[in-house]
């Protein structure tokens, strides 16, 4: 029986590059998005569904269409939803503030716990990954917002795999630094903004979305079965190691 993978923020440069390696590896898919026809070109036979995941009601629609159309909920959670914001503090407003909380944290919550609510019912094992970021765990100026959902989901993570792990529920995260990706292409505009980026990672480069999908498919597979309760750090050595500075030539 072929194992079946729910998406979320499919449309998104992540969550294609899941649904692609997902696909590859033999996974049925159901995708879903706010936005149905930014998704393009889903790989035959997904199941493609339009729902707002950070919304209970979004969430458990999501998991609905995919026991109608499958007969059983997902085995396993791909959630890539969530959006980038990069402002002070002083100058996030409250609904900036608002939004970004429920773009990565409110949606992560509620998509988990119908992801979660579905595999119980079934009596089922099930695997889920969520996506934080490395400045839940280091601090990067101009991201107060987005450090503090992210590191919301840090906590949802690792509360949400003790509670059921007995169940044969695996909940991990991955913690990624800045992926190219649509979403995050404005800030790779400025003249040598590509280089200053890169220039940041222990590794020379910044990430590319197959990257971190790379480590949510393998998360998600049984090669990761003994794995629960992990924020898994895929940003080229940036929270772990420093490159070395050379020191400036003497005139």
């Amino acid at each position: 029986m072929s194992r079946i993978a729910l998406v979320t923020g499919a449309a998104g440069g992540l969550g294609r590059a899941v649904t692609r390696q997902l696909a590859d590896t033999g996974w049925q898919l159901a995708l879903v998005s706010r936005n149905l026809e930014r998704l393009q070109d889903p790989p035959a036979g997904a199941l493609c569904i339009g729902a707002d995941c950070s919304t209970p009601e979004g969430a458990s629609k999501a998991i609905s269409a995919c026991c109608e159309r499958f007969g059983r909920p997902p085995d396993a959670l791909a959630h890539c939803a969530g959006s980038v914001l990069l402002a002070p503090l002083h100058r996030t407003s409250p609904e900036q503030y608002r939004e970004v909380v429920r773009a990565n944290l409110d949606s992560a919550f509620f998509t988990l716990g119908a992801f979660v609510k579905g595999c119980l019912d079934a009596k089922q094992p099930g695997a889920a990954v969520l996506v934080s970021s490395v400045v839940a765990r280091i601090g990067v100026l101009n991201h107060e917002a987005i450090a503090a959902a992210k590191a919301g989901v840090d906590g949802l993570v690792r509360s949400a795999a003790a509670t059921y792990a007995a169940k044969g529920l695996r909940v991990n995260a991955i913690a990624p630094g800045i992926l190219r990706t649509p979403a995050t292409e404005r800030l790779f505009a400025g003249p040598g903004a590509e280089q200053g980026i890169a220039a940041q990672y222990p590794l020379g480069r910044y990430g590319a979305a197959n990257d971190a999908a790379g480590a949510i498919v393998w998360l998600l597979s049984d090669g990761a079965s003994w794995v629960t309760g992990q924020v898994l750090s895929v940003d080229g050595g940036f929270t772990a190691v420093r490159p070395m500075v050379r020191a400036a030539a003497a005139p």
